[in-house]
């Protein structure tokens, strides 16, 4: 009778791994019932917050024709938004020294392409990695990543002018559609900011600013300034 039962004991083996084997199916297909209910029971939410995310998407990526303003020595706005920021600064890489800033707040809300504040050549393109701090901060454009575009000016020939674009807390893409040497026309797209932003521009200290504080102003239309006659 040498190794009885052996072989009962492996069918019985096979028996419990099967039982366990059902076992854990049944779990599954149990636990997998409840999550099919319960997407089942969430399925109109689900549509309804995947339609306003499209139509925000839709929204927040609208892309505006700007009518850019007829003129001499005129400055427009490049970028939608709030001025918050006007004051003097220092900017040695491309307009070499002190020079007057006026500063954008992109929110959420707003038009995130930009546009060419002037007629003119792309002189100058650096960009640099940095942070993404709350753009709604005046000093972001010292910590976050930005791109900066110096503009050389056909009017008046030889101007100088500058435009940081500046990613912000949620921004943290900026897609430029230019590159050094690039000429454009002013009120061109020339780049996209993702999401809540910041744009400065950087003129000479002689430029008059057409601007006020928390003036709102639209990119590609709106005189931001307007260069010194001499």
């Amino acid at each position: 009778m040498k190794h009885y039962g052996k072989a009962r004991k492996a069918a019985y083996r096979l028996i419990l791994i099967s039982l366990i084997l059902v076992g854990l199916l049944l779990g599954l297909g149990f636990f997998a019932a409840i999550v099919g209910s319960f997407l089942v029971a969430i399925t109109p939410v689900l549509i309804v917050v995947w339609v306003l995310f499209g139509v925000f998407t839709l929204y927040f990526f609208r892309d505006p024709e700007a009518q850019a303003p007829v003129g001499s020595r005129l400055v427009v706005a490049p970028a939608h938004g709030k001025v918050d920021v006007i004051d003097m600064v220092n900017e040695p890489r491309f307009m070499g020294g002190e020079c007057q800033r006026v500063s954008i707040f992109l929110s959420v809300f707003d038009v995130h392409v930009q546009n060419a504040p002037v007629s003119g050549r792309i002189a100058f393109y650096k960009y640099t990695t940095g942070q993404f701090l709350n753009a709604l901060r005046t000093d972001s454009a010292q910590h976050n990543e930005n791109v900066l575009l110096g503009f050389q000016c056909l009017d008046p020939a030889g101007a100088k002018m500058a435009v940081r674009l500046i990613a912000g807390l949620i921004a943290r893409r900026i897609v430029p559609f230019v590159q050094e040497g690039d000429d454009v026309a002013r009120g061109e797209r020339v780049s996209l900011i993702q999401f809540g932003s910041r744009a400065d521009v950087y003129l000479p200290a002689n430029a008059k600013i057409k601007v006020k504080l928390n003036e709102r102003v639209v990119g590609g239309v709106t005189v931001l300034a307007e260069f010194d006659a001499a």
